[in-house]
């Protein structure tokens, strides 16, 4: 985490700290012999789709979690939606790179930053009646 993401103080940085280090832990659990150094294909793959969706979910969260769980009508619903927007982005975001596998693309800075651009739009746009 430290090498890809050094903290600088602010809540963007410390929510991709976070999520790079989510990511890793799941890469880690569905592949335990993963070298964190000298990644598979699948594996690299794996990782970077897991912390663009935690990523995603994380920035939209500091938008706009605080509203939705305002404007929910009790608290275990305010966490429902919230979990809600978490599912959502995540299987969005599989989606995308499935379509970006299929279409024979490889994965760059530019392709993962549609991605999230796309996943970002999206999830706003689906769940702006939470904010109403």
């Amino acid at each position: 985490v430290e090498a890809v993401r050094p903290p600088d103080g602010t809540q963007d940085a410390e929510a991709s700290r976070a999520a790079i280090k989510d990511a890793l832990s799941e890469l880690l659990t569905l592949f335990p012999l993963a070298d964190l150094l000298n990644l598979s294909p699948d594996e690299r793959v794996f990782a970077v789709e897991r912390f663009v969706a935690i990523d995603v979910y994380r920035r939209v969260i500091l938008d706009i979690g605080k509203t939705i769980q305002e404007k929910a009508s009790t608290a275990a619903a305010g966490l429902s939606r919230l979990k809600d927007v978490k599912d959502y982005v995540k299987e969005t975001t599989a989606a995308a790179f499935r379509r970006l596998r299929l279409a024979g693309r490889n994965l760059t800075t530019g392709t993962v930053g549609e991605v999230v651009r796309a996943a970002l739009a999206e999830t706003f746009h689906v769940f702006e009646a939470y904010l109403q």
